[in-house]
């Protein structure tokens, strides 16, 4: 079934990254029970982010990593013209604001998309527990490579994918990120509307709203809004595939 929305009480606020059920996927993953101990203590949470409300916004000050518990960000960055570009979206489990480390000041912006619960790593209290938990720092590391490897994945889709094929491999990007967390792979809501899918995309809203509903056609999925249920994964996964398969081709 996909995920539904939710009232976040107090307690469920105060879980602590033993007991989350999220640990395998954010930092707290291959930490020992003492190692998770000294990391909660360091974790700020506060009441969750309503949709629209920043977390940071470009120049702020870099103060902190946020890891998301429910919900869903938008990041992105202004252009020169002040034009917004879309740079990603952060589930449960995945971490924002590692562009606050360079010169201390935030360069891009991350906004809850609907009501979102976080957790707060201080940057200084975070640094301090690196230098004193190898592990810690090994995950730190991880997360930074993950990042690097998804920008370099967007670009190549970017580069040479046809329209058709860069909403094919969003949507089996989040059809895998969805089933990592124990949620349904083939039905899910999309929390980002399509102007916001179009503009990370590199495509117009118009272009989103005809492969969908081409998609639909072809009965690989089916839209209701922005709720996708997806019929036939493995087209979808072989559309991706394909998509792959040419860049290592004209790559050699």
């Amino acid at each position: 079934m996909p995920r539904k929305s939710k009232t976040l009480t107090l307690e469920e606020l105060k879980i602590s990254c033993r007991d989350c059920n999220l640990a395998d996927l954010c930092i707290p993953h291959g930490l020992s029970d003492e190692e998770l101990n000294m990391l909660d203590a360091i974790v700020v949470r506060k009441h969750p982010y309503q949709p629209g409300e920043h977390l940071f916004r470009p120049g702020d000050k870099g103060h902190a990593l946020f890891a998301v518990r429910s919900g869903s960000l938008k990041t992105y960055c202004l252009t020169e013209d002040g034009e917004e570009q879309v740079l990603g979206f952060t589930l449960p489990g995945e971490l924002v604001g590692l562009d606050g480390l360079k010169g201390g000041r935030y360069h891009s912006a991350s906004m809850a998309l609907e009501t979102s619960s976080i957790c707060e790593l201080p940057f200084d209290r975070l640094e301090a527990l690196c230098g004193q938990l190898p592990g810690m720092n090994r995950q730190i590391m991880q997360i930074t490579g993950k990042e690097i490897t998804s920008g370099q994945h967007m670009l190549m889709l970017l580069g040479k994918r046809s329209a058709e094929e860069r909403l094919a491999s969003f949507l089996l990007s989040l059809s895998i990120r969805y089933e990592e967390r124990g949620l349904s792979a083939t039905a899910f809501n999309l929390s980002m509307s399509r102007q916001d899918i179009g503009n990370y995309l590199g495509l117009a809203i118009e272009t989103v709203s005809r492969l969908f509903a081409h998609m639909q056609e072809e009965k690989i999925l089916v839209v209701s809004r922005r709720q996708i249920t997806i019929l036939d994964l493995d087209r979808l996964k072989a559309m991706v595939e394909a998509c792959i398969q040419d860049s290592i081709a004209t790559s050699m």
